[in-house]
């Protein structure tokens, strides 16, 4: 159907596109729309509810996504007063909807970490401890909040302490990171794609696995090695022992969010990676 409705995603592919055609996409969040130009090219418009977030992505956009030339969308167009990016759309599925042991599945993984690791050699930093110091102090304040709603006892809290001072006292190599990169986020078709840059910023390299080592990877760990493989080496055993600590922020922040937004799913992560730490 032709669009003509005052959404501000349709507004603002309207002022770039001219005429346009919503394409419905049941795996895109209620967020993002699809939308097709008159000469058939497809687009993607994501409208962000919070200011910061819309700055982030925006930001990602122009400073950092050059270095996945081939591997993500393309800004068109902004409208800052409502929040709201217009993208070019990559071509392809979710991975996530990879059969689970498929060899697309580990395909997907390798390409993923082949990626990553060309963003992480692009931006890459000296080894230092300001990122160990700012990782600890965000930490804590997860920390703080699950304390205050009541989401963990007393030894749960000494053990993210515990893994805090960790994260506070260790030197690590730096770069840019996407900081969601799981399936949800990869496209597999004839180029790998990349997408959903509003968390992206510089922090400790190594946190970047954090969420495919816990969601992903403990129950399926030839695709940790497939990963790698692509990424272009294996984890040390310093980097190991310290993503075990980022585990930790997995399971506090999963904990909260889970609470906030009352996500049963959310919440049980956080309590299983917190199960698997002690």
């Amino acid at each position: 159907m032709i669009a003509t409705s005052d959404d501000p995603r349709i507004r603002l592919a309207h002022h770039f596109l001219g005429a346009v055609e919503v394409a419905p996409d049941p795996l895109l969040p209620p967020r993002v729309l699809r939308v097709v130009s008159g000469d058939g090219r497809h687009f993607v418009a994501k409208q962000h509810a919070e200011r910061d977030r819309y700055a982030g992505e925006l930001h990602a956009y122009r400073a950092w996504v050059t270095h996945l030339t081939r591997h993500a969308p393309k800004l068109v167009g902004r409208d800052d007063a409502t929040r709201t990016l217009l993208l070019t759309a990559r071509t392809g599925d979710r991975a996530d909807t990879a059969a689970p042991g498929s060899p697309e599945e580990e395909l997907a993984h390798h390409e993923a970490g082949h990626v990553l690791g060309k963003l992480h050699r692009a931006t890459a930093m000296p080894q230092g401890g300001a990122a160990g110091a700012a990782l600890a102090e965000r930490f804590q304040s997860w920390i703080d909040r699950a304390v205050h709603a009541d989401l963990i006892d007393t030894a749960e809290e000494n053990l993210l302490k515990h893994h805090a001072a960790i994260l506070g006292n260790s030197g690590m190599d730096s770069a840019v990171c996407h900081l969601d990169y799981q399936p949800r986020n990869w496209l597999i078709g004839d180029t790998f794609g990349v997408c959903d840059f509003e968390h992206m910023r510089h922090d400790a390299r190594v946190r970047d696995f954090a969420r495919l080592e816990f969601r992903r990877w403990q129950a399926a760990p030839h695709l940790r090695t497939a990963f790698f493989d692509g990424y272009g080496r294996p984890l040390n055993d310093t980097e190991r022992r310290l993503l075990e600590s980022f585990g930790a922020i997995e399971a506090a922040t999963a904990l909260v969010k889970g609470h906030q937004e009352n996500d049963p799913t959310l919440s049980e992560h956080g309590r299983t990676v917190l199960s698997r730490l002690t």
